[in-house]
Order: structure tokens, then C-alpha cells, then sequence
């Protein structure tokens, strides 16, 4: 056996060892695409014959008269490249890499440093970093999602909401604009939020983990062939099989007695038994030697949560009655989850590769139990997802043909866990109406939303003009995407309990409500179902041309087009559209919008066609050695509008929300001969049909209205970056280091607003001159109907970033790894009241035009994230991840600075604290050494290890006209971001 040894490579030698070793262990992702690329000199006309050791693969092409070659199409793996007279070298390939080796005479097999590890890809204008298979097992980790590995690039964050539920998000932007592809298909949701299908409120993971080698985070500047995207890019690619069998098997489980309570718990006096359980394997090997191959995944999650039911205080203090307090304490909200992954691999020749690969996920998980949700208000949701890809790979001289054939199945459907009658107990110091003392009994949800369809993509690149990459292709699609919501599913009681108890009425028995809301479907309106066809259509040629051995350019276009036919082809339904024509308030000088823009009669609306997309960058090498590269770009990409949202003005109309008000209740009485709906109150009531039998005769009495602007356009964000990367030596060490300056706009973002209008036409009582602020119309609704609410586009975002990324990578000879991820934001929206970043609504302006921008919520002005591993003594691992951020920026009114009540404003302000969110894990882990291929390991995750609580809640209130809040920007509440300090113990084995 050849001893291993190092040597000192020159920066030429040193960039392809560096690029080669990205494949170590498991395939990497470069790109879209997933075959890397090996070109050079050799012999002049020659063959050169690349064989992959791992599977038998052979690819051969001929030299030409100088000597030059090239082979495309090469899965990620290790590789010889053998030249027909003499002379080889041993070369691994990361996925879509571009790789230079060089053999222009006969010698011993090249000894190259081994680096585990992806470096920074210098020769690209993307703005990207890498996530490795190292990094993946080895960094501290709680929920298995491979995701979650992403916020160690600079720009994205990966974060955790008060539920558990888990989103990506990068810049100003919401997790809507995210896309995962996963093989080089898109896994977009085009119903709900969260970017990728199923990570809307799931605490779940989009994919299975084992399943993934590495994956590539591009934050902007992204080349032509990738679609439906605004915001951040992961594109991942999952494993394959080899000519060795190979498998793993883990389980790590933490409980409530591995954890710190939470600070609602510590207030409690008590804390949640609650417990994760998390288990899986996988098994690859070969089916036929050298030609066909397997590999399967199964990974399991099983989850108990901690939940804290409280109480708002009652105005006046009044005590909370004896049976409601017995619905609050600690409980406890239980997550199941599967996913399984296989994968056939079929190389029956060198140019042709086919796979075909299939993942199924099954969640179910009970939902909305804390804080004022008692367990019986809750919801229990089920989470599935059916995907399979069908692929075929035809590698030639000159060019590669990679085509894809894929089907989905998504379906998210939350519904109540009870089903008969809710009651909303209200009356807080804050809101001595409205406000919400305890919800108990059945909820109000009842959704079934979801995509199923298939598509064919095709991605051609040209390999035969000298210096240009060209790469064209097309994806069409055709998805069935629905979205069935009853809300309220189950009629909701408000019962205020201070005039209650005023009176003597403190049980169940003796409770008056003093209004109801509940939901009929219309009559004539056969299903709540709203369902669209949707195509999709797109197309993009991608140009990538060695200028000089300095400079290259990238040039791409792209075109996309769907046609949404629920959409399109809606027509209002006349009444409606009567009513609103008839209405005097939307008509007239004062009115702000048109509303025959908002009425379709299924010919007026049309798919906006202009979303073309130039998509251009370069990168120009100082030395031509790869090792101090500028780089920058410029382009346009498109999103999509949620059918979510879409399908509002549909649902709204066919099952309406109806609120009743009760004559008769303690302190609320209204009255039924001047309000139509007041009527006397009966404990009949509490049946279901007795509520319908009340709007059979006018079922659009106080009906929601929505409408959507006719002329509705794509959402789209332009990307422009300047940035330089470099890679040096420090001591004996090499690292790399990127610096790059962003600016990214985003517009179109859809938002909805109130259409109601004083009599007048104006949105603001005009008998109060001069108001800014309050004053709306919400008293004035269509005659016949309710509220109007208008969706048009408008939401905008703007980001500058500065970000730093430095890596040491992992080496035999330095066994360690380090990376350091900066972030320098500032973001700006123009819309309101974001409690969260994907907020839609606006009901304190009539529209967004000409509205300031404020610092977007949720988005630090810094942030940094510090990760490493490295092996130490007695065959152990010890790896570490600090996430520091500043202050998140919050929301408030400001009615402090105000000239009077009716001049408030929205307003920004960061918490006075140094941290708006600090955290420190550390994993250690032990491998046993059998002597054979079986490797035995233990694990501890130790997550917050110091128990730093990243508080959410602040008071928002600055005060009024003048009077200050004294308690304005104070830490008000209980609930943290993230978790407390909480061991995890893992084990498992390889082979």
C-alpha cells in the first residue's frame, strides 16, 4: 500500500485539489444541474477516458489538435482520468464543478492533499456557499432538518417560531420567496407560505437528511435555469448507490428531564413532560456491478412539545371561574413524522443515466394549544407529500441532454379536534370587550389545501464552441392546486366574563353570550372546494464564456409564463357585482380606486406575460490562478402569487362569516328593532341549524367581500452584487474569503386593503379635517353584504447587505474546519404592523402608495454565525455553533410624537438589548473502531448551553400625544426564541 504523505501544491495544483476533494463522502451540489465537468490538456489527438471507482462509470472523449478535452455529464464521486498512451491522475467531482487537470505527458498517479470539505467556488458570479456532507453530520442539530444548516451562509436564516415550526428566509424578504431543488427539480408550495411545499407551520422536515449529500445556498444572482424564486435558492442533491454496500442507523431522543424549564414553566411552577425521539437508516449498494444500483432511507420523528395554557387577567381582577381554571397548566403537544426516500440508479452504457427516485412524507401534529388555547381549541393537522422523478441522462462528444419527468401529490389539511361549539371568553383590563381571556371547546379550523400534478423539464448544454458553456432548456407543468377553508368550522360564542360574573353567572350553565360567529355555505354555491388548473411554462438559455483566462462572463435570459385558470376565468357573481356598481360610496371624486377594475366577467383578466428575466454576471481572476477572483451581477427573477391568496374572493363568497349579536346578555344588549343582526337570545342557539335558519332569507347579510385588481401582476425582485473572493495561507493553514456587497429590491408583493368608503367616497371621517390615522370606514359596509376587502399589489422591499464569509477547511494533514458567517442588513418595507415577516393585510391606509418605508421587522442589523469541528483525542469529534444577532427590529404606533389621536403612525424601533438572539450548542461525539467496516458511535448535542433567553414579546406602546409610555420597548412577555439549555444523546452505526 502507497503511503500517504503531503505535499506542497502550487496555487494552480492547490485550486484543483481544493475543487476536486468537493465530493468527499457524499455528492455536492453546484448548481441546478447535477453533472460536474472535468476539461484540460492532453496528448494531442488522443482519448481521455474518465472512470468513476465507485460505480464503473466510463465517459471518453478525443483530445483535439492541441490537446484540449472535455467530459461532461459526471455524476459527483471520485474519478481516474486515464490518457490513451500513458499518464493519469485521480481527480473527486462535486456536482455541476468545473475542473481543470492537466496531462500533457505519462506519470504515477498525482498525490494531491486531501481536503474534506467545499471551498468557495471562485469562478462564479453567484452570490453562494456551500454546506457539506461533513458539515451536515458533524455540526450540533436538533430537528434533523438539513435545512437548518443553512444560516451558517452569510444572509439566510433558518428559524424557529414559539410552536417549533421551522422557515428559511434571506434579506427583507419572507420565506415565501425560498426554493429548494432537489435534484435540479423545484419543490415549490404554490398554495401556502413557507417557499417549500409542506413548511408552512410544520415542525416537520421537508426531506429526509440521510438522503441529502451537499447542498449550495445561492442568496442572489442566481443563473438562468433557476425558476420561482425571489429570495434564496438550496439546491440539493440527494445519494446514490455505489458498488459497495454501505448503511447507517441512528436514534437520539431528549426529554423533559433533559431541559430547563421554560420561562412560562418557571412561572407555572411545573414543567411539561414532553420528549423528541428521532430515529432512521438508509442502505445503498449494487443491484448489478459497475450498471445498477439502489439506495433507500427511512427517517422517523416523534415529538412531544411543551404547551402552557394561561389566562389573561380579567378586568376589574376579577378571579378566573373554578371550571376555566381547570383548563390551564402545563400540557403538552405531540408531532409524528416519516419520510422515506428511494433511489434506482441505472448506467447501462457511458453516455446514458437514468435514476428514478421517489420520497413520501406523513406528518400528523396537534396545533394552536398555548398561551389563551386551551388543548380542546387546538388542531390537529396532517402534513403529507408524495414526489417522484424520473431522469434521464445522454451524454455525447460535444454535448448532454438531462431530462426530468416528475410527479407531486401535496396535501395539508388542519381541522379542528373537536367539532360542536367554541366559546371565546373575553374581557381583559387592555380590552374590556374584545379582549381575549381563554378560548375553550371546539376551534374554528376546518382546511384541506394542496398541489398534485406533473412536469417535464429538459436542460441542454453545448459544449462545442471553444470557451462557451451554452446550456438551454424548458419546463412545463401542469398542476392541479387546491384550497378548501371553513372558517369558522365551528360557530365561536364570545361570552364576556366580567359583565357575567357581575351578575352571578360563573359556571358553563350560566354563561350569555353576547355575540356568535359562524360560517353557511351559500346557497347555491355547490362546494367549498376551490380548485384551479394551473400551467407553467418556462424557458432560458444560459451562455457561460471564457473571455480570457481572466474573465468570464454569464450571460442568461429567462422567460416564464402560467396560465391560472381559477383565476382567469373567474366571474364576480352578479349580485355581487350589482350591489358593488350600486353602491354610491366606491363612486365619486373622493374615491381612490375604480371598482370595474376589481369586477371580472371572465374575460378581462390575463396572465402577465412580460416576465422576462435577464440574468448577467462575470468574475474576472487577478493571476488567473483562482485565487483572487471580482465577481458581481445583475438580474430580474420572478416569483409566483399564492393560490392562498388567489382563491379568497371565491371562498369568501361561497362561505361566508356571519356574526350575530344577542339581545339579552349582561352588559352588551344591542337592539333588534334598529340592528337586523340583533336578535333575542335562546340557548337554541347552540345548535348549528337554528344559527343557519337565522341567514337562510338573506344568506349575504353581512358577508365578506373580496376582489382582486383585474390587472394583477407577478411579484419580482432585481439582485445586484460586487464582491471579490480570495483564498490565502495563514500560517500552514488555507482558508478562503469572501466579501460581497448586495442590493436587492423586491415589488409586486400583493397586499389586501379595505374597500368600504365613508358616504362621501373618502377613506377618513371627513367631518374630522386633517385625521391620518383611524377614522376608517368600517361601519359602512356594502349594502346587502359586509365588509369589502381589495387585494392589488404593492408590497416592497429594499435590502443593502455587506457579507463575510471565511473558511478553514477540514484536511487530513489539519483536521479541523472553521467558518464564520457576517451579516450587515439594512432592510426596509413599506408595510405595516408585520408582527411577522408575512404579513398581507392593511386596514389603517387606503393603499401602500406613497407610504414610508420602516425597518423591516425580523431582519438584525447584524448577525453572525461561527461553526466549526475538529477531531480530537481518543477517536472523538467535538464540533460547536454561535448564532449572535442584534436587536430585532419591532413594530409599533406611534402616537407619542403624534400631533393629535388622529395623526398616530406606524413606527420602528429596536429593543434596547445587545442580543436580540445569542445562542451556543456543542456536540461531542466517540467513534468505537470494531475492527471491521462496522463503526459504532455515541453523540451528545448540548443546545444553548448557557440557557440564554432570546425574549419575543416587548411593549410596543411609545405613549400618547405627547405622554410617554413609561414601560415603551420593555421585555412584556414569556415567550423566548428558541429553546432552553437541552441535552440530546445519540447513537447509531455505520457500515
Amino acid at each position: 500500500m502507497k503511503a500517504r504523505h503531503t505535499i506542497r501544491p502550487t496555487p494552480r495544483l492547490l485550486a484543483c485539489a481544493m475543487a476536486a476533494a468537493l465530493a468527499m463522502g457524499a455528492p455536492v451540489v453546484m448548481a441546478q444541474s447535477t453533472s460536474a465537468t472535468v476539461r484540460g490538456q492532453a496528448t494531442a489527438s488522443s482519448r481521455v477516458t474518465a472512470t468513476n471507482t465507485a460505480t464503473g462509470l466510463t465517459r471518453s472523449v478525443q483530445t483535439d489538435a492541441n490537446g484540449n478535452y472535455t467530459v461532461a455529464g459526471l455524476p459527483p464521486g471520485t474519478y481516474r482520468i486515464d490518457v490513451e498512451g500513458g499518464g493519469s491522475r485521480t481527480v473527486q467531482l462535486g456536482v455541476s464543478q468545473n475542473v481543470t487537470v492537466n496531462i500533457a505527458a505519462p506519470s504515477a498517479e498525482l498525490q494531491t492533499v486531501e481536503v474534506i470539505g467545499t471551498p468557495q467556488e471562485t469562478r462564479t458570479s453567484e452570490v453562494a456557499t456551500y454546506v457539506t456532507t461533513q458539515k451536515i453530520e458533524a455540526l450540533p442539530q436538533a430537528s434533523r432538518n438539513f435545512l437548518s444548516f443553512a444560516d451558517t451562509v452569510p444572509g439566510v436564516m433558518f428559524e424557529q417560531t414559539a410552536d417549533g415550526s421551522t422557515k428559511l428566509r434571506s434579506g427583507a424578504q419572507n420565506s415565501n420567496g425560498v426554493n429548494v431543488f432537489i435534484d435540479g427539480v423545484g419543490q415549490k408550495n404554490y398554495v401556502l407560505k413557507g417557499g417549500v411545499s409542506g413548511q408552512d407551520s410544520s415542525r416537520g422536515n421537508p426531506f429526509p437528511q440521510l438522503a441529502i449529500g451537499e447542498y449550495k445556498v445561492i442568496t442572489s444572482n442566481y443563473k438562468a435555469e433557476y425558476d420561482q424564486i425571489s429570495s434564496a435558492a438550496v439546491t440539493a442533491v440527494t445519494r446514490s448507490g455505489t458498488n459497495d454496500l454501505q448503511g447507517s442507523f441512528f436514534w437520539d431522543r431528549t426529554s423533559d428531564l433533559w431541559r430547563e424549564a421554560t420561562p412560562t414553566e418557571e412561572r407555572a411552577g411545573a414543567k411539561a413532560h414532553t420528549s423528541t425521539e428521532q430515529y432512521g437508516m438508509s442502505v445503498g449498494g449494487p443491484i448489478l456491478k459497475d450498471r445498477l444500483f439502489y439506495f433507500v432511507t427511512y427517517e422517523g420523528k416523534d415529538i412531544t412539545s411543551p404547551r402552557t395554557i394561561s389566562a389573561n387577567p380579567i378586568a376589574f381582577n376579577a378571579p378566573l371561574p373554578a371550571d376555566l381554571f381547570a383548563l390551564t397548566g402545563p400540557t403538552a403537544a405531540p408531532f409524528t413524522e416519516g419520510l422515506w426516500f428511494g433511489k434506482l440508479t441505472w448506467q447501462p452504457d457511458g453516455d446514458n443515466l437514468v435514476e428514478f427516485s421517489m420520497k413520501q412524507r406523513n406528518e400528523d401534529e396537534i396545533t394552536g394549544v398555548d398561551g389563551q388555547n386551551t388543548y380542546s381549541y387546538g388542531t390537529q393537522k396532517s402534513n403529507d407529500s408524495t414526489r417522484g422523478d424520473l431522469r434521464w441522462q445522454f451524454n455525447a462528444e460535444n454535448w448532454l441532454n438531462d431530462a426530468h419527468l416528475t410527479y407531486e401529490d401535496e396535501s395539508w389539511s388542519p381541522h379542528a379536534i373537536n367539532t360542536g361549539i367554541g366559546f371565546q371568553f373575553t374581557g381583559t383590563n387592555s380590552d374590556l370587550r374584545d379582549g381575549t381571556v381563554l378560548n375553550v371547546g371546539a376551534g374554528r379550523d376546518f382546511q384541506d389545501k394542496g398541489q398534485k400534478g406533473w412536469s417535464l423539464q429538459d436542460d441542454f448544454t453545448w459544449l462545442g464552441f471553444e470557451g462557451h458553456t451554452m446550456k438551454a432548456g424548458f419546463k412545463y407543468k401542469a398542476v392541479q392546486i387546491n384550497a378548501f377553508e371553513q372558517q369558522p368550522y365551528n360557530p365561536q360564542f364570545f361570552v364576556n366574563l366580567p359583565t357575567n360574573l357581575a351578575v352571578g353567572n360563573d359556571t358553563f350553565g350560566e354563561y350569555i353570550p353576547y355575540r356568535v360567529q359562524f360560517g353557511a355555505l351559500v346557497p347555491g354555491a355547490n362546494t367549498r372546494d376551490i380548485t384551479t388548473d394551473a400551467k407553467q411554462f418556462g424557458i432560458y438559455f444560459q451562455d457561460d464564456w471564457q473571455v480570457t483566462e481572466h474573465l468570464m462572463l454569464n450571460l442568461g435570459l429567462r422567460y416564464d409564463y402560467e396560465k391560472n385558470e381559477g383565476f382567469e376565468n373567474w366571474v364576480t357573481p352578479q349580485n355581487i357585482a350589482d350591489a358593488l356598481r350600486a353602491w354610491p360610496n366606491v363612486h365619486g371624486p373622493n374615491v381612490d380606486y375604480n371598482i370595474e377594475n376589481y369586477i371580472s366577467n371572465g374575460s378581462n383578466r390575463s396572465t402577465d406575460s412580460n416576465n422576462w428575466q435577464p440574468r448577467l454576471g462575470f468574475s474576472y481572476d487577478l493571476n488567473a490562478d483562482e485565487r483572487h477572483v471580482i465577481f458581481g451581477g445583475a438580474g430580474r427573477t420572478y416569483d409566483r402569487n399564492l393560490w392562498d391568496y388567489l382563491q379568497l374572493e371565491q371562498s369568501k363568497f361561497s362561505f361566508p362569516q356571519y356574526e350575530i349579536r344577542f339581545f339579552g346578555a349582561p352588559g352588551f344588549n344591542c337592539d333588534p328593532a334598529t340592528d337586523t343582526q340583533c336578535v333575542q337570545w335562546d340557548p337554541a342557539y347552540y345548535n348549528p341549524a337554528n344559527l343557519a335558519a337565522l341567514v337562510a332569507s338573506n344568506p349575504n347579510l353581512g358577508a365578506e367581500v373580496n376582489v382582486i385588481n383585474n390587472d394583477l401582476k407577478t411579484p419580482y425582485s432585481d439582485q445586484y452584487s460586487l464582491g471579490m473572493r480570495n483564498a490565502f495561507t495563514f500560517g500552514e493553514e488555507e482558508w478562503t474569503l469572501s466579501t460581497t456587497l448586495v442590493r436587492i429590491e423586491s415589488k409586486e408583493g400583493i397586499v389586501f386593503s379595505l374597500g368600504n368608503r365613508w358616504p362621501d367616497g373618502s377613506f377618513r371621517d371627513p367631518s374630522v379635517p386633517g385625521a391620518t390615522w383611524g377614522n376608517q370606514p368600517w361601519g359602512f359596509p356594502i349594502p346587502g353584504f359586509g365588509t369589502l376587502i381589495k387585494a392589488d399589489n404593492g408590497i416592497e422591499t429594499k435590502l443593502n447587505q455587506f457579507l463575510v464569509g471565511i473558511d478553514k477547511l477540514y484536511t487530513t494533514q489539519s483536521p479541523w474546519s472553521l467558518t464564520i458567517a457576517y451579516t450587515y442588513s439594512d432592510a426596509s418595507e413599506n408595510r405595516f404592523n408585520a408582527a411577522n415577516s408575512d404579513e398581507h393585510y392593511l386596514f389603517d391606509y387606503p393603499n401602500l402608495d406613497g407610504q414610508p418605508f420602516l425597518t423591516s421587522v425580523g431582519v438584525p442589523e447584524h448577525r453572525v454565525v461561527v461553526s466549526g469541528y475538529g477531531d480530537i483525542f481518543w477517536n472523538m469529534q467535538l464540533s460547536g455553533k454561535l448564532t449572535l444577532a442584534s436587536a430585532y427590529p419591532k413594530d409599533s404606533v406611534n402616537c407619542f410624537d403624534a400631533s393629535s389621536g388622529n395623526n398616530c403612525f406606524f413606527d420602528s424601533f429596536k429593543p434596547d438589548t445587545t442580543y436580540g438572539f445569542k445562542q451556543l450548542d456543542l456536540a461531542l461525539r466517540k467513534t468505537f473502531d470494531t475492527g471491521t467496516d462496522l463503526k459504532l458511535w455515541v453523540r451528545v448535542d448540548a443546545f444553548n448551553l448557557f440557557n440564554w433567553h432570546n425574549w419575543t414579546d416587548y411593549d410596543t406602546w411609545r405613549g400618547f400625544v405627547g405622554v410617554p409610555n413609561p414601560t415603551f420597548g420593555d421585555q412584556n412577555g414569556y415567550n423566548i426564541n428558541g429553546d432552553p439549555r437541552t441535552y440530546k444523546l445519540s447513537m447509531g452505526f455505520d457500515f
